[in-house]
């Protein structure tokens, strides 16, 4: 029969390799898909060929110069995790603030999602490209007052007027804030080079370049196939339907600051589509 002491000792150190496990394991998770997640199997085997190395140099009182030059190289080592994993530990930072207990309150974006929704109905079925930025909590001040200053009501004739491909600003991207547009012609930092397939083009490495900076959330429209796509969180759902946009806007913008139910979605888009028609037969 165990004694006591053993007991103990056996379920410490079961609960020290579940917390291990399952550290692990989150932080596997939240790499999948980026480009930590290479990055981390060569460290993996690094770290494998330094346990090996410490476990010899430890039973033995030789190689105490490898030694020397090891104990430095784990203290270097631990600097360039930092360096390394540095836009990946600002997405975590960025996603913690993003918790409920934490989150600030907001104001009410459902006039924004209406107005987006149509606008990309629009911009979708006329093959028009757009990039549109929404900010959440983190606010994107520098790339702002790089772009063209409008604060202007967001509304979707703005929108599509803003993205017309005779537009001088229609290349680049919105920024929206709130209920605002607040500029337009926005460089929106890409992301690296073999982050997306080859068939997405530079707005869609724009938006994934967004998600990975801030905590915005990001509609891309493609200028090829008109088919729509939303960056949010690090990641990038391509190929949405038209219909799907405002069921993803309610799910990550919605929701009044005293915490309350969304609205259900409205029928006001397909009342105004036969008006949408009749603009864009005028404007064709």
């Amino acid at each position: 029969m165990l004694s006591y002491p053993f007991q103990d000792a056996f379920w410490e150190i079961l609960i020290e390799l579940a917390v291990i496990w399952i550290g692990v394991y989150l932080v596997f998770r939240f790499l999948q898909g980026t480009r930590g997640a290479g990055v981390i199997r060569g460290l993996g085997f690094l770290g494998v060929v330094l346990m090996v190395l410490w476990l010899v140099m430890v039973n033995t009182e030789s190689f105490g110069r490898l030694e020397l030059i090891l104990n430095y190289f784990v203290g270097l080592l631990a600097v360039l995790l930092i360096v390394i994993f540095q836009p990946e530990l600002r997405q975590a930072a960025i996603r913690i603030g993003q918790t409920k207990f934490i989150r600030w309150g907001g104001v009410d974006q459902n006039q924004t999602i209406d107005a987006i929704t149509e606008a990309v109905e629009f911009l979708s079925r006329n093959q028009f490209g757009a990039i549109i930025a929404v900010e959440r909590n983190v606010q994107l001040g520098g790339l702002v007052e790089g772009g063209q200053q409008i604060d202007a009501t967001v509304s979707s004739r703005l929108l599509e007027s803003i993205f017309w491909p005779s537009s001088p600003l229609h290349d680049l991207g919105v920024v929206v804030r709130g209920n605002r547009i607040m500029a337009a012609g926005v460089q929106f930092p890409l992301a690296e080079e073999g982050s997306l397939s080859a068939n997405f083009g530079s707005r869609h490495r724009a938006a994934l370049g967004m998600v990975h900076e801030s905590d915005c959330l990001v509609v891309v429209v493609s200028e090829e196939t008109g088919t729509v796509s939303i960056g949010v969180d690090g990641q990038l759902e391509t190929r949405l339907e038209a219909n799907e946009v405002r069921d993803v806007l309610l799910k990550h913008l919605s929701g009044p600051p005293d915490g309350g139910t969304p609205p259900a979605p409205s029928d006001a888009p397909e009342q105004e589509a036969p008006a949408t028609a009749a603009k864009t037969e005028a404007q064709a």
